[in-house]
């Protein structure tokens, strides 16, 4: 586990990279796009146009983790120091690319790219 002065500097890289790389993709959409990224606070919200539901991000400290809920589950991302990256340990998929995939298959579009 990683101390908490690494834990927040690093989350907030993470997390201000998956922001720009969020923002960037609903300006690819020509019209409306199909989700919108909100955030509040340091909870990053991603909300459908459709409203059909929505994906929320956020860094828990107490146990340095990034927690993310969507589709009807609760993903959680812990540092891992090989990749340099918050990544699921059961897949060892990084935050953004998790967050590319869990949006592909939500909205079953497989064009969304979050670089």
């Amino acid at each position: 586990m990683i101390d908490e002065a690494t834990f927040r500097r690093e989350s907030d890289k993470a997390l201000t990279d998956l922001r720009n790389a969020l923002i960037a993709a609903e300006e690819t959409f020509d019209d409306e796009p199909p989700f919108e990224f909100e955030d509040n606070n340091g909870v990053m919200n991603i909300l459908f146009a459709d409203g059909s539901a929505k994906f929320v991000v956020t860094p828990n400290t107490p146990i340095a983790q990034v927690w993310i809920s969507a589709q009807s589950t609760s993903y959680k991302l812990e540092w891992s120091a090989e990749q340099s990256a918050f990544v699921l340990p059961k897949t060892s998929e990084p935050l953004k690319p998790l967050v590319q995939r869990l949006l592909r298959e939500h909205l079953s579009d497989n064009t969304i790219t979050l670089n």
